[in-house]
C-alpha cells in the first residue's frame, strides 16, 4: 500500500499534478457553497465555456492560454453583472445570453486555427499531468486571491447570500458584491481549466458543496467539508487515472460524484435511508396511537 501511494510521487509531473488537483479542489468546493445556495450551478458551466475566446485570443497570441482563459472569464463575470443591474434581465437570462455569445465567438476563432483539435484539446478535458511549474504558480496565485477574498468578505457575501432584505436595510453594496462573487466563480473557473477542463468544471464547482450540503446545517462547516471532500477528490482521481491510465479530469469528478451518491444514500437527516427510517417510526408510531 505504502508502495503504490509513493510510486507517482517518484514523477515530477505528479508532484505537480498533486499540487494542482489538491488546490482545485479546495478553491473549486469553497466557491462553489455560494454556487449551491444561490442555486447558480448554470453559472459555473456558462463561466467555463465563456471563456473560450479568452483561450483562443491567447492561442493566436502565442501567450499563457491560463491568462487569456482569464481576461475573459473577468469580462464575462462584469458582463454578466452590468446586463442584470443596469437592464430588465434577471440574472439567469443575463448569463445566457452572454453565455451564447462567448460560446459561439470561441467557436469561431478556435475553428479558425488549424491545429486547435491537437493544442486545445487539454483545455476542453483537462491535462493536470501536463500542469507546467508556471502554471502551477498562476493557480497558486489565483486560489491564493480568492481564497483570502471570501475569507475577507465572508460576512458580506453571508448576508446577500441568505437575506437579500438584511443587505439593503444594512446598506451593503450588494451589486458590487455580487459581481465582486461573479469574478471570484470566473477565477475559480480558470483554476480549474488545466485540471478538470472546460468540460467538467461545473462538476467540481458544484458535487463537492453539493455533498457538504447534505452533511452539515452551517456555512463554515459546509465549506470547511467540501474543501476536504474536493481534496480528497482531486488527490484520489489523480492516483486512480494513474493507476487506469484514464483522463484525470474524468477520474477526479467521478470520485466526487460517489462522494456524493454515497452522502445522497447514507447523509444524517437528509440521506434518503435516514428520510425512509423516519418515516417508518412515524408510521410505527401511529399505528400504535
Amino acid at each position: 500500500m505504502i508502495d503504490i501511494l509513493i510510486q507517482p510521487l517518484t514523477y515530477g509531473f505528479m508532484q505537480r499534478g498533486m499540487i494542482a488537483a489538491i488546490l482545485v479542489g479546495l478553491v473549486c468546493s469553497v466557491i462553489g457553497c455560494y454556487i449551491v445556495l444561490r442555486s447558480m450551478a448554470f453559472l459555473g458551466d456558462a463561466l467555463a465555456h465563456s471563456i473560450l475566446p479568452g483561450v483562443a485570443v491567447a492561442y493566436l497570441l502565442g501567450v499563457n492560454l491560463l491568462a487569456g482563459a482569464l481576461t475573459a472569464a473577468i469580462l464575462v463575470g462584469i458582463g454578466i453583472s452590468f446586463l442584470s443591474r443596469r437592464g430588465h434581465l434577471k440574472e439567469d437570462t443575463a448569463i445566457g445570453i452572454i453565455f451564447s455569445a462567448a460560446l459561439a465567438l470561441g467557436v469561431a476563432l478556435i475553428s479558425s486555427i488549424r491545429s486547435y483539435a491537437v493544442d486545445l484539446s487539454h483545455i476542453l478535458f483537462g491535462n493536470l499531468l501536463g500542469v507546467s511549474s508556471t502554471d502551477l504558480w498562476l493557480i497558486g496565485g489565483l486560489a491564493v486571491l480568492v481564497i483570502s477574498a471570501v475569507l475577507l468578505l465572508y460576512r458580506p457575501f453571508l448576508v446577500i447570500t441568505f437575506d437579500p432584505v438584511l443587505a439593503t436595510t444594512m446598506r451593503l453594496p450588494a451589486q458590487l458584491l455580487r459581481t465582486i462573487l461573479l469574478i471570484l466563480m470566473a477565477m475559480t473557473v480558470v483554476i480549474s481549466l488545466q485540471t478538470v477542463g472546460v468540460a467538467l468544471v461545473a462538476a467540481m464547482l458544484v458535487t463537492p458543496a453539493a455533498t457538504a450540503y447534505l452533511l452539515t446545517r452551517r456555512l463554515p462547516a459546509m465549506m470547511a467539508v467540501s474543501a476536504g471532500l474536493g481534496a480528497f477528490a482531486g488527490l484520489a482521481g489523480l492516483y486512480m487515472s494513474f493507476y487506469l491510465n484514464i483522463a484525470s479530469g474524468s477520474a477526479i469528478v467521478l470520485v466526487a460524484t460517489l462522494l456524493f451518491l454515497l452522502a445522497f444514500v447514507f447523509a444524517p437527516r437528509r440521506g434518503v435511508l435516514w428520510r425512509r427510517l423516519r418515516i417508518t417510526k412515524s408510521n410505527q408510531k401511529s399505528e400504535v396511537s
